[in-house]
């Protein structure tokens, strides 16, 4: 039996007593601030409808130990914990408990926290704005166990969520320290250097050519038509490649196709975006089709150019990158990509360099996969856990 068992045993051998949350918590203030109110480096965060900190700003209206729930948009339903002063905007609803000696507001949280899928599920309405009506909010039931068992919870589930946060800490920084382990071999080995008037890569002397001259150049079309959820083929569109594949829309029709070994590169970006010149490497044939604003260059001759170091050479590069002023949005021309020189060394040490790149890139890729799964499963089992703890037989369904 657990500590948390034997104070139950002791403290409440017949069960808890149950109330609303309309009993046990008093509303605080909340007000409107709009996105152009925001301090960015504000003193106190603004809370409002979203999973994350809707900003900053220099005033507050609530003191700290409280929580919110989201009223209103996407994450309705959502519940914060708070731990210092804030700013509570319109769009959330603020709580805390009436009386510490009673009932936890830490506790309150974690209670809620506990059923947060069944509140979005079943409470909130689903109109053109999902939303969350306060009197539904106010008869949520809440079990009361005696404050020392109350403690113990939140001590326990505290403990769990720092060592969470810890852990995808660790796996965070390990990832941008493989990213920068990349990135230094990256440029190492695809940076030319100047000697004696001659241009040499890792020792092998260059030839630099323009773009133009060993690629054939091809824009993509608007596919807006045509997309369909089931559709065959893949549609490669910006943000297609800015996520490195991971956000999809599919085409019916394959009105604009790419083939093997072809390069895509997005022509178009926002003002210091990180998609501009991105490059994604087509492994197959009767796979993609090509959206408009995304270019595909296909290599002239591959007895010259090993496509994959192509990738390598002209991924974010610096000769594109220039163009971001950062206040305009950029769109890339056929001129400005064809022009551009690149060096090409002997073929053996283009794939030498391929070689290299691509296990560094796969070690990336491997932990960059590893990373959300990892902290999905610390996620589950932490609410596990957490589920158990809170599983007090009453007005949730527990029997």
């Amino acid at each position: 039996m657990n500590r948390i068992e034997k104070l139950i045993a002791e403290l409440c051998p017949n069960g808890v007593e149950w109330k609303k949350l309309g009993e046990v918590c008093v509303s605080l203030k909340k007000d409107t601030l709009k996105l152009t109110d925001l301090i960015p480096n504000g003193k106190y965060p603004v809370i409002n409808s979203g999973r994350e900190w809707y900003g900053r700003y220099n005033s507050y209206n609530n003191e700290g130990n409280a929580l919110t729930i989201a009223a209103r948009g996407e994450y309705a339903g959502y519940i914060n914990y708070i731990n210092e002063k804030f700013w509570a905007g319109g769009l959330c609803y603020p709580y805390r408990s009436k009386d510490e000696n009673l009932i936890l507001t830490k506790y309150i949280f974690y209670a809620l926290k506990a059923h947060e899928n069944i509140i979005m599920q079943t409470l909130v309405s689903r109109g053109s704005i999902p939303a969350l009506n306060k009197i539904d909010i106010a008869n949520l039931p809440i079990p009361i166990p005696p404050l020392p068992i109350q403690e113990e919870i939140v001590k326990i589930l505290d403990t769990f969520t720092a060592l969470q946060a810890e852990l995808q800490a660790a796996l965070q920084a390990e990832l941008e320290a493989r990213k920068k382990q990349y990135e230094y071999y990256r440029n190492k080995l695809l940076t030319p250097v100047e000697q004696n008037g001659k241009w040499y890569l890792n020792g092998k002397e260059v030839e630099w050519k323009k773009l133009g001259e060993v690629c054939e150049f091809m824009n993509g079309k608007g596919h807006e038509k045509y997309i369909d959820e089931n559709g065959r083929f893949i549609v490669v569109n910006s943000k297609f490649i800015s996520t490195d594949g991971k956000i999809k829309k599919y085409s019916a029709k394959q009105i604009s196709p790419v083939y093997k070994y072809n390069i895509l590169m997005v022509m178009s970006d926002l003002p210091n975006g990180k998609a501009l010149a991105k490059c994604f490497y087509v492994d197959e044939n009767d796979k993609y089709t090509l959206n408009q604003r995304i270019c595909a260059l296909t290599i002239k001759n591959f007895n010259l150019l090993n496509p994959k170091f192509l990738l390598y050479i002209l991924n974010r590069n610096k000769q594109l990158l220039k163009y971001d002023n950062g206040v305009d949005q950029t769109n890339l021309r056929k001129d400005d990509i064809l022009k551009i020189s690149i060096p090409i060394p002997p073929l053996s040490e283009q794939e030498r360099i391929v070689a290299i790149l691509d296990k560094l890139d796969a070690l990336v890729n491997d932990l960059s996969v590893a990373l959300p799964a990892e902290i999905e499963a610390r996620r589950k089992q932490y609410e596990y856990y957490r589920n158990k703890l809170l599983n007090f037989r009453g007005s949730w369904g527990n029997s």
